[in-house]
């Protein structure tokens, strides 16, 4: 029993180290392609080739003056940052990123935990991070900050609308809500062949989950200073901060598992064939912020409900005829 609980420890910490320093890095990667995009060089100054730089940055966001609005709620302003933080943490305890190994004769699995449900507990862990946006800006007591949290949560509910429709044409052909079945069942071929509709509906929802652009409109500095964070400073918004930048691992993490076979792949180690996956689709995302522009507001509503929800509802119903058919 004690060799169980001091497993899942070890996992647990390593888990955490691996999420921070990938979002770490992942800030560097986004600067570093952004700058050669645009012809020019990014921050390259902080060690050797940069590296250093998002430690550079952290300790300068540490020390920053931390300041509050005098007229804001205290407990709530404080606690919105960490609700966003937490949430974009908490789903990594069930996202595999390998098959089971053998370390010394013990097997040991590459994910924390394997429950029936686990895709759910990502929607519903993912849905917790809007609390932390729309109470952000509510707490603040500014009225740009308000706004910015209004349209950020319409923003974040119309598009997991469409991710779980998405979800769920892959869940029906999986025949299981476990992210390990669901990888098992890509062994021979991989569900962005079964799904390419599924596909397209999760990745533009993921771009407009974790705000990125063309849907990046909770930080639209032309009418809304910086949104639902415009209060925030510091450490507080390096916590928003961390929320968006581990978003993004994440929703590359669940692409690669529900749609690209997880870490099946020839010649190379499971968990290499996630982190290669991830890393492409981490490029990919800022590749379209560097290419698209932003689009408005309402052309965005109108899109989430009236384009992808629909074809959506129509992908699972097709998906569901084809599964009855060839299942019966």
């Amino acid at each position: 029993m004690i060799s169980v609980v001091l497993v899942a420890a070890v996992k647990s910490i390593a888990l955490v180290v691996m999420v921070l320093l990938g979002f770490a890095y992942a800030t560097l990667l986004e600067r570093r392609l952004l700058a050669r995009f645009q012809l020019r060089y990014g921050p390259n100054r902080a060690g050797p080739f940069g590296l250093l730089q998002p430690f550079a940055d952290g300790i300068k966001l540490i020390f920053k003056e931390s300041f509050m609005p005098a007229t804001a709620d205290r407990f709530i302003y404080l606690l919105a940052p960490a609700i966003s933080m937490v949430a974009a943490l908490f789903v990594y305890a069930v996202i595999p990123i390998g098959p089971e190994i053998r370390i010394l004769g013990t097997p040991v699995s590459l994910y924390i935990a394997d429950v029936n449900v686990g895709i759910l507990l990502v929607l519903g862990a993912s849905s917790i991070g809007v609390y932390g946006v729309i109470l952000g800006g509510w707490s603040s007591n500014n009225k740009y900050a308000l706004l910015g949290c209004l349209r950020s949560s319409a923003q974040l509910i119309s598009y997991e609308l469409a991710i779980g429709l998405a979800v769920v044409s892959v869940v029906l052909t999986a025949g299981s809500l476990s992210l390990v079945d669901i990888v098992n069942a890509q062994q021979r071929l991989w569900y962005v062949a079964l799904q390419p509709v599924g596909f397209l509906l999760f990745f533009i929802g993921a771009l407009a989950e974790t705000n990125r652009a063309p849907f990046d409109l909770p930080e639209a500095e032309q009418e809304l200073i910086a949104g639902f964070h415009t209060e925030y400073g510091g450490f507080k918004f390096a916590m928003f901060y961390v929320g968006e930048y581990v978003g993004i691992i994440t929703m590359s993490l669940l692409v690669t598992t529900l749609f690209f076979g997880g870490w099946h792949g020839p010649l190379l180690p499971g968990p290499l064939w996630v982190g290669i996956k991830t890393f492409a689709f981490a490029c990919l995302f800022i590749w379209i912020r560097a290419t698209l522009p932003r689009v408005r507001h309402d052309q965005l509503m109108a899109f989430g409900w009236k384009v992808l929800i629909p074809i959506g509802l129509l992908n699972v119903v097709a998906t569901a005829v084809i599964v009855a058919l060839v299942g019966g």
